[in-house]
């Protein structure tokens, strides 16, 4: 053999293993290409087959260019299936990152084959099924797998061969519920821990504070109890700590002073006591949230001199004192919220010193002094709520001209002042709460240039002058409040252009002149109050075709007719004090006539009429006295069981024996797990639906206490209308307004034939009415309403099939601070399939658990489909369905209900992508129902196209 032939012979072999290896793994990677073939990514562009693998996009080989090293393919807009069988055989393979795709399918064993990892990134994508034992990666450093879709137990069991680990990322999973892993705390390498939203009780272990390397803890939502132990002092090197939304008790520990590092600090939605003293050494803080607990003492003066300091969250605590008034002003301060404690003494003045503040919010407290003036110049926020405290003085005059203003909110203090010209600014101004002030003045015509007004409430102050004309150019106004003021003059004919008014008070004021007819054609008007001025002329018509749940034109200088639809007992009060008003159905009203003198007469009749009547009552309220005196006891106790106790929240035309006599089995429209509805048709020619609980559960009261209190004070167009509670120790009945086309649920889903299908157009209109209903709830009442069961069944529909949100059994009212984000309730509630994934892992839940419920009906209405049906697979639903089926646009129009014309199937993508939006796994990525009312008024399909479509 010649010299050298048996080393080339070796570089040969070499060279033949490597390019054999090389082949292998160009087939591995494009084994992985086809499997996401149907990802809309450009990423895959490079991988061809007359393309070295090391030159692939997303893939990194070792520094000879002989082996695949990395895969990153996060944020690639990925999805379809992993095939980890072929991945794990790519031998060398160090770094898997699949990060923030669309990924799905199940993490199969042969994951566990990836043996030589160091890097392992799953995390924010729509997998199912458990995590397999990952036991062989001993070598692994960072593991992430948050936000995965994952279910059942994690292998905490895998992590005692990791000891190395840096980084472990599980949270925002369903997994099963267990106490705090104690394999955790012993991987002493550990620099960051994120275990949010993954089903953790029991306490915290003492032994976290032996991993002296972490700056991030992350241990929110969760079930986590027992006091946070005092070791967590140990941890130095904290720049963040999160614990909110747990059932933690106790004091902050002492020796939480030592953590000088800590930028970020969250503790709130706990059961936390005592002060807030150890804090006052944390001079890095950035954001320090502690709302919602127990919280006593005064806030320390020294956080006033923190010089880091953006944003700070306490409200909802029993805090005490005074702010420090230094506060926010060394640092580019952002967010304020110290709402409902009993803090004292004036504001701080300067929060927007270096004009960064967003927002400022302070309700329920004690407040004193005025308005800082420089709240004025601060361009930059959004929300400025001060409201039931005790401030005085003149409300600076800028500040109704703020420009990105959103909220302003001054009501029940002493300010003074008046609204100035400078709201031709505010542009973005959404709502005015300044009820229960001293402000006067007249309105400014320029309140018409705050075109986003949806919400005025001036009432109960000094304001004095005309209403301006232009004010009907506010076209989002809502709800118009101005009732016990000194206003003058005609009520604007420009009202009736409002054509978004729900409500409408000007009680107690001096109007005068007619009621403009215009008011009758507002389609949304559910509630007037024109009582206590000095309105005459007739009562408009037009009036007749509103549908109102409260109309009150008493003690004006009305005269004339009363309107025939009008005409009826239930409005009696309406018009009282109206002398020059006749009815020829309504009495206590004298009968219209053309002959001026028999007003007189018959007014006399009825009078004498009325004092036999009462005189008849008398005698019979006698007798009936006697009668049970003698009956004795056991007839007492049978006359109060039949005793009907009767609420009313609306006017009533009609007795509670008319619905009681109706309560038989001929009128029995459906069942459910609280009792029975019926229909009840009265003599007038009015339906009624009544809700009977059955007696078995009269004494188990909640859900119907729950539905009384929620319904009784909502007035929406877009909420069922409660009409009246009737109860007895025997029974419990509830009447609403019958609504002829039942549920949604029913349009959607039953076969029956006779209901009729729904065009996209009707189902368009169904979803921002209900939508609308919801952010009333959210946004538009005193307290903000959770219904809890948003669902299809819930949705009734009238004759003309529009929407009213129904059945709030499991409601609840939360606490007064309409800007609270996390509002809980502690009690599981909900139907299958439309329950939010947090309900898996806490039992706290707030308004965004509505936003998921309702993001699951938007995609009923446009896919047809069951929130749960056999074709999804064992355990899966409508959501995990969906999210399965965005590979292309071919597969996302497959999802378009068949029934829907060919035309509109485009359109129905855009409510497709807000109801994706809706069920995000993190609460926290759902918008609000103010936010998807506006996504979905942004999507409207073409109504032109509807036309065209219903010709052919």
């Amino acid at each position: 053999m010649f010299p050298g032939t048996t080393y080339r012979i070796g570089v040969l072999v070499i060279i033949v293993f490597i390019s054999g290896v090389c082949s292998d793994e160009h087939e591995l990677l494009m084994k992985l290409k086809a499997a996401l073939a149907g990802s809309n990514t450009k990423v895959f562009d490079s991988w061809r087959r007359d393309v070295s693998v090391c030159n692939f996009s997303g893939i990194w080989c070792d520094d000879s260019g002989s082996w695949v090293k990395e895969i990153e393919l996060s944020h690639q807009n990925l999805s379809g299936s992993i095939p980890f069988d072929s991945i794990c055989q790519l031998q060398w393979l160090q770094k898997l990152s699949l990060g923030f795709n669309y990924l799905h399918g199940s993490l199969t064993d042969d994951l566990n084959n990836c043996s030589r990892l160091t890097y392992l990134d799953l995390g924010n994508n729509f997998f199912s099924g458990v995590m397999p034992r990952i036991d062989s990666m001993k070598s692994l450093l960072y593991l992430y797998v948050n936000n995965t879709g994952l279910s059942g137990t994690f292998p905490w069991a895998s992590l005692e061969s990791m000891t190395g680990l840096v980084v472990l990322s599980v949270g925002d999973n369903n997994f099963d519920q267990t106490v705090f892993p104690q394999q955790v705390v012993k991987l002493r390498n550990l620099t960051w821990l994120y275990m949010a939203n993954c089903s953790i009780g029991g306490e915290i272990p003492a032994a976290i504070g032996e991993l002296k390397d972490l700056i991030n803890l992350e241990l929110s939502t969760n079930n986590i109890s027992g006091e946070i132990p005092s070791e967590i002092s140990k941890l130095v090197k904290l720049w963040q700590l999160e614990l909110f939304n747990n059932n933690l008790r106790g004091k902050l520990p002492v020796g939480l002073r030592n953590l000088t590092n800590l930028q970020l600090f969250d503790a709130s939605i706990n059961n936390l006591e005592g002060d807030i003293s150890e804090l006052k050494f944390l001079t890095q803080l950035k954001s320090l949230q502690l709302f919602e607990n127990k919280l006593t003492g005064e806030i320390p003066p020294e956080i006033g001199e923190f010089n880091q300091l953006v944003n700070l969250s306490l409200y909802r605590n029993r805090l005490t004192g005074t702010l420090p008034q230094q506060l926010g002003s060394l640092s580019d301060f952002n967010f304020i919220d110290v709402s409902e404690n009993l803090l004292t003494g004036p504001i701080p003045p300067n929060m927007c010193k270096n004009n960064k503040m967003s927002f400022l919010l302070m309700l329920q407290n004690n407040l004193t002094g005025a308005i800082p003036s420089a709240y004025a110049d601060c361009k930059t926020l959004s929300r400025f709520r001060v409201s039931d405290n005790q401030l005085s003085g003149v409300v600076p005059s800028a500040l109704w001209g703020l420009p990105v203003a959103e909220i302003i909110d001054i009501a029940n203090n002493n300010l003074e002042g008046s609204i100035t010209s400078d709201i031709d600014k505010a542009t973005t101004l959404g709502q005015i709460f300044a009820a229960r002030n001293r402000l006067s003045g007249e309105l400014p015509p320029e309140i018409s240039k705050a075109t986003s007004l949806n919400t005025i409430d001036l009432s109960h102050n000094q304001f004095s002058g005309r209403v301006p004309a232009t004010i009907g150019d506010l076209k989002h106004l809502n709800s118009l409040r101005l009732d016990n003021n000194r206003f003058t003059g005609e009520i604007p004919d420009s009202l009736g252009s409002c054509d978004s008014l729900n409500e409408i008070n000007m009680a107690y004021n001096s109007f005068s002149g007619h009621i403009p007819a215009a008011l009758g054609r507002l389609p949304t008007l559910n509630a007037m109050n024109l009582s206590s001025n000095l309105l005459s002329g007739k009562i408009p018509g037009s009036l007749s075709s509103l549908r109102l749940s409260l109309l009150d034109l008493s003690h004006n200088k009305l005269t004339g007719e009363i309107p025939e639809s009008l005409s009826v007992e239930a409005y009696n009060g309406s018009f009282a004090g109206n002398a020059g008003l006749c009815s020829l159905k309504v009495k206590y009203f004298p009968r219209c006539s053309s002959r001026s003198d028999s007003g007189g007469v018959i007014q006399t009749v009825i009078t004498c009429l009325s004092i036999g009547s009462a005189a008849g009552l008398m005698l019979l309220a006698y007798l009936c006295y006697m009668k049970k005196k003698k009956g004795g006891k056991r007839e007492e106790e049978d006359d109060d069981a039949l005793t009907w106790n009767v609420k009313s929240f609306h006017v009533l035309s009609f007795m509670e024996d008319d619905i009681i006599e109706s309560i038989k089995e001929e009128n029995l429209i459906g069942k459910g797990g609280s009792g029975e509805v019926y229909r009840v048709s009265l003599k007038n020619g009015m339906e009624l639906a009544v809700k009977h609980i059955s007696k078995h559960l009269v004494g188990k009261s909640v859900e119907f206490d729950a539905e009384v209190e929620t319904l009784s004070s909502i007035r929406h167009v877009n909420v069922v209308k409660l009409y009246c509670s009737i109860t007895s120790q025997e029974s419990r009945l509830l009447a609403y307004e019958y609504l002829a086309n039942g549920s949604l649920w029913d349009r959607l889903h039953n076969d029956n034939k006779k209901l009729g299908g729904l065009d996209w157009i009707t189902r368009y209109e169904i979803a921002v009415g209900a939508a609308k209903g919801l952010e009333y709830l959210h946004h538009g009442c005193e307290r903000p309403v959770i219904h809890r069961d948003v669902k299809s069944s819930n949705i009734l529909l009238d004759e003309h099939l529009k929407p009213r949100i129904a059945d709030f059994g499991l409601a609840k009212k939360i606490s007064q601070h309409p800007d609270t984000t996390t509002s809980c309730s502690h009690v599981i509630a909900g139907t299958h399939g439309y329950i939010a994934p947090e309900y898996g892992y806490t039992y706290k839940v707030n308004e965004k658990s509505d936003v998921y419920s309702f993001g699951v009906v938007l995609m009923e209405l446009v896919t047809g489909k069951k929130p749960i049906e056999a074709e999804y697979g064992e355990n899966k639903d409508i959501v995990y369905w969906v999210c399965s089926k965005l590979k292309n646009k071919e597969s996302v129009l497959s999802l378009v209900d068949s029934s829907i014309c060919e035309g509109f199937k485009e359109e129905t993508i855009k409510v497709l992508k807000i109801a994706i939006m809706c069920t995000s796994r993190l609460p926290t990525l759902r918008p609000t129902m103010r936010a998807v009312v506006k996504m979905l008024e942004e999507a409207e399909p073409c109504k032109l196209l509807g036309i065209i479509v219903k010709q052919k």
